[in-house]
């Protein structure tokens, strides 16, 4: 029964409101179909609100740290638990806020805040309790490491996502100069959030041409096998960027506790993250290559003759430096 008598969200309506499009494996596989359940039954028979939901998350995560603290094989999996049903809860507030409409920006700074600092918490308790239990430093310098890379990979996240908007607003402005879609309205001419005109084509004659906007068109040339990888896991809602910030903290903090082999498997993790975010950025500066020509040819067809002036001067790399005074 729906809490007060009101009509009820089935699962099907959680998963078609609350899941993300694509997202990480781990979430896709072993989160979302317990957190998609224990949404229903909030919803529907309580009024529990996405900010008790982030607290308590946040217990559980200090509840995992304080089990990692303690020797033996049994409190590490112990810790490992919780820290899988700490990140559970913290995937359930936001489906509840996505449900509800009740997400707040205080909500969102909460949630970040918590992540950041359950992350730490668990590293330096993980790493000091087999420091105190082995007596091996390497623990330690373990710890840094984790901790380093958890911020790199969030820190990262943040300027890439900062230089698509910026190569997305250069395109939108150059189309609007020459005349085609107004700034602001770069899918339309067949950008998407992805780089590539996958989901809109321009009209015939439209500035620019299909070609200018494809800000994969290099990548693709180099690995077109990767493509058909992609479509699989999109089909089945997983992101192409297998070991990101997520599953880096799964191997840490539950593989690694789960299996008692913390140090491989957090070495083994960390390597495989440097990889995929090695990849990022060399599939960025593809993309800034795709772009500079892009805009060559916006300008070209703006002012017949002058394109290879346009070539002449246009930098092959996106600058960094505005992004860093901005």
């Amino acid at each position: 029964m729906a809490l007060f008598g009101m009509p009820g969200f089935t699962l099907d309506e959680v998963r078609a409101r609350t899941y993300k499009p694509r997202d990480a494996w781990w979430t896709v596989f072993l989160v979302d179909p317990l957190a998609g359940r224990l949404v229903t039954v909030l919803a529907n028979r309580t009024s529990v609100t996405p900010n008790q939901i982030t607290w308590g998350a946040f217990a559980l995560g200090l509840g995992s740290a304080a089990c990692f603290l303690m020797p033996g094989w049994e409190w590490l999996v112990a810790g490992a638990v919780l820290y899988h049903l700490s990140f559970v809860l913290d995937c359930v507030d936001g489906k509840i806020a996505r449900l509800k409409g009740t997400g707040t920006v205080m909500g969102g700074w909460l949630d970040y805040v918590f992540d950041r600092i359950r992350v730490l918490a668990c590293a330096l308790a993980l790493t000091w309790g087999r420091f105190a239990a082995t007596g091996e430093e390497s623990y330690l310098l373990l710890g840094v490491l984790i901790v380093f890379l958890d911020m790199l990979r969030y820190v990262d996240a943040l300027q890439v996502a900062k230089v698509r908007r910026q190569m997305r607003r250069r395109l939108s402005e150059a189309i609007e100069e020459a005349g085609g879609a107004p700034a602001g309205d770069v899918t339309a001419a067949g950008v998407t959030a992805g780089g590539g005109p996958e989901e809109a084509e321009p009209e015939p004659g439209e500035i620019p041409s299909v070609d200018a906007v494809d800000l994969q068109r290099n990548f693709r040339a180099h690995f077109a096998w990767y493509i058909r990888i992609r479509d699989w896991l999109r089909d089945h809602r997983v992101r192409a960027h297998l070991i990101s910030g997520i599953e880096f903290q799964m191997a840490v903090f539950i593989v690694g506790p789960i299996t008692g082999a913390i140090v491989p498997v957090t070495l083994g993790a960390a390597a495989l993250l440097l990889v995929f975010e090695a990849a990022i950025m060399f599939k960025l500066w593809l993309s800034s290559r795709d772009l500079t020509r892009a805009l060559a040819r916006i300008r070209a067809t703006a002012a017949p003759g002058s394109g290879e002036t346009a070539v002449a001067h246009e930098e092959l790399p996106v600058d960094p430096l505005p992004l860093r005074r901005a």
